[in-house]
């Protein structure tokens, strides 16, 4: 059997960007998980005195307070701030893009809709910036009952399918007199999922690494899951399970954009292995 890795996969800029911002602050604490990866958190804690908080109220005055890469709702970010707390912000610029529009549109009295996972903390962040408050939808469905103004903005959660995005633009377009369509989703996210298609074409076995509760690495996911049967989602090499491999000619392999190298490697030399 052979392995092949997607042409695209992993680390995405934004959370290289926060890794080394975590690396640089030293006996500091992240305000919620840095990224979604567990293996890679504690790497910082262990190697970089790092910790975590899920309460941002946790923080004193002149402790340092390292924001996520998904960001925070904006009411805890001036709170940190009165403070006296020391804000180093990791938060993805890809995800301050939609925060921005969402306060700029609001206030120009536009409606604003979100495409994404409203539990999801990037979307409560983002959601916090519209000054008059959004609607957050996951389809098309989610706005037939919803009577809305003649003026709308859209943006989209980063992580999620251009394709899906569309189908809700396209909903809204004719319906209402002005529909403002932000392309908010990044080029990394559809980089990978590009690249995880096109090997899932022709996989016979897809193997998609990354926490389970990661948003992009599920969209990856999904999406190999569409072009090949047999695909399955491991955070680390220890979920494999080597009958998936029995048979088969073609093993893809692709991660999610808060995946380390290594942890991808882990799960490449442990398959190689057992072959």
């Amino acid at each position: 059997m052979r392995i092949e890795l997607a042409e695209s996969y992993g680390f995405c800029f934004g959370v290289k960007r926060a890794i080394k911002i975590a690396e640089e602050n030293k006996n500091s604490a992240t305000y919620g998980p840095l990224i979604h990866n567990s293996k890679e958190i504690e790497r910082l804690e262990k190697d970089f005195k790092v910790g975590l908080t899920n309460d941002h109220k946790s923080f004193s005055s002149g402790e340092k307070a390292v924001i996520r890469t998904h960001g925070i709702p904006k009411n805890e970010l001036e709170e940190l701030r009165a403070n006296k707390v020391d804000v180093v912000d990791a938060t993805c610029p890809y995800v301050t893009k939609p925060q921005q529009i969402c306060q700029e549109m609001s206030e120009a009295g536009y409606e604003i809709i979100i495409f994404g996972d409203d539990a999801h903390p990037e979307i409560k962040g983002v959601k916090s910036y519209a000054k008059y408050g959004a609607t957050v939808v996951t389809s098309s469905l989610d706005l037939e009952n919803i009577k809305l103004k003649d003026r709308i903005a859209l943006v989209a959660q980063t992580t999620r399918r251009v394709e899906d995005y569309l189908e809700i633009a396209n909903y809204l377009i004719p319906r209402h007199k002005e529909v403002r369509v932000f392309n908010t989703i990044c080029n990394a996210t559809f980089e990978n999922q590009e690249a995880a298609r096109k090997l899932a074409k022709k996989a016979d076995v897809m193997i998609i690494v990354g926490g389970k509760n990661s948003s992009n690495t599920k969209e990856l996911f999904k999406i190999a899951s569409d072009n090949c049967k047999d695909s399955y989602h491991i955070e680390d090499e220890k979920e494999l399970d080597f009958s998936w491999f029995e048979g088969k000619e073609l093993c893809g392999i692709s991660a999610g954009a808060s995946t380390p190298d290594w942890i991808i490697q882990n799960v490449v030399s442990a398959i190689e292995s057992n072959l």
